[in-house]
């Protein structure tokens, strides 16, 4: 059993926006949800790493989640927020557009990342949760980021 799904094939997951798409990530892996602060850029790093902000005296790198995933760049708001979350042993922060809800799912209901012809769509999303009229892309967020790139951005 994965550390996203309960004893019962329950899946507890926290969805959020991008653009016109939503997508969810498990919900332990998320330490908590701030407003956007500005970061301070690092030289040298992917486009999609927007910098770094001071979290209670800790230097957290920000992620585009975005430009990560090919959409193109973020444009921050006041509504814009940060997801920080547990990637493989490090933390970082996931900027997105707003955050939705909190979602249940059944694991069983979660259907496969289709084949387009591109790995990267397969590593970045688990899964296509399929609620009422919706279609949410489940992010893998320990391969968003791997850790030696993430050792780079910090």
């Amino acid at each position: 059993m994965s550390n996203d799904e309960t004893s019962d094939g329950q899946l507890e997951l926290i969805s959020f926006r991008i653009a016109d798409q939503e997508f969810c990530l498990d919900i332990m892996a998320v330490r908590e949800i701030r407003g956007w602060a500005p970061a301070t850029p690092l030289p040298h790093s992917p486009a999609y790493v927007r910098g770094v902000i001071n979290l209670r005296g800790a230097v957290l790198p920000i992620l585009d989640l975005k430009a990560r995933l090919g959409l193109g760049a973020c444009e921050p708001s006041a509504r814009s927020v940060i997801i920080v979350v547990h990637a493989g042993t490090r933390l970082v922060g996931l900027l997105v557009d707003a955050v939705s809800e909190i979602l249940a799912a059944d694991l069983a209901t979660v259907q496969p990342t289709p084949n387009v012809g591109c790995d990267t769509v397969g590593r970045f999303v688990r899964g296509i949760i399929a609620q009422e009229d919706r279609m949410i892309s489940w992010i893998a967020i320990d391969d968003v980021m791997p850790n030696d790139e993430l050792a780079e951005a910090a």
